[in-house]
């Protein structure tokens, strides 16, 4: 049987092929483009109205209802994180669409901390609150949404011929 040789022209001609946003990199695309946008709606819909129903003085001054010295910790270090994730998510489309070679690190290093954010989190809410379930419905969500970007993504971030091919600027 005769092995076939594939010359530089040939390979030139596979990766052409297989570079630019196509396949399953659409999804990603997708995903990347509607992630900072779901986190800015979530803290549109969850802090302010923190601040101006008077939940805020009731969770953190000391003559407050539900006094807790570590709800005003908790409650900023979530505000910090997630403006933190929202910038770098912003990042990472801009690495996205320059097709740049950190994109894939960057995208990894993202859904990794974000799935131990939200993990770390719910533990910490339970400090606060004891009585509570450390994972709620919604943060049950988002654990899962997290795993499967974690567990089906990763990989395809690290192995994928295509994003080898496309994330090269």
């Amino acid at each position: 049987m005769e092995e076939t040789k594939i010359t530089p022209a040939i390979q030139s001609n596979i990766t052409n092929d297989l570079a630019g946003i196509k396949g399953w990199l659409i999804l990603v695309a997708i995903g990347v483009v509607v992630a900072p946008f779901r986190l800015i709606t979530f803290m549109l819909n969850t802090y302010p109205d923190l601040f101006t129903s008077g939940t805020w003085q009731s969770l953190t001054s000391q003559f407050g209802e539900f006094y807790n010295p570590f709800w005003a910790p908790l409650l900023i270090s979530e505000m910090l994180f997630n403006a933190v994730f929202i910038i770098a998510s912003m990042y990472l489309i801009l690495l996205f669409f320059k097709k740049k070679v950190e994109f894939p690190k960057w995208y990894i290093g993202i859904a990794v901390s974000s799935l131990l954010f939200i993990i770390v989190d719910a533990f910490a809410i339970r400090l606060v609150i004891p009585d509570a379930p450390i994972f709620d419905k919604e943060t049950n969500m988002e654990v899962i949404r997290g795993v499967i970007t974690v567990v089906i993504w990763v990989p395809y971030m690290l192995i994928s011929e295509r994003v080898k091919a496309t994330f090269v600027n």
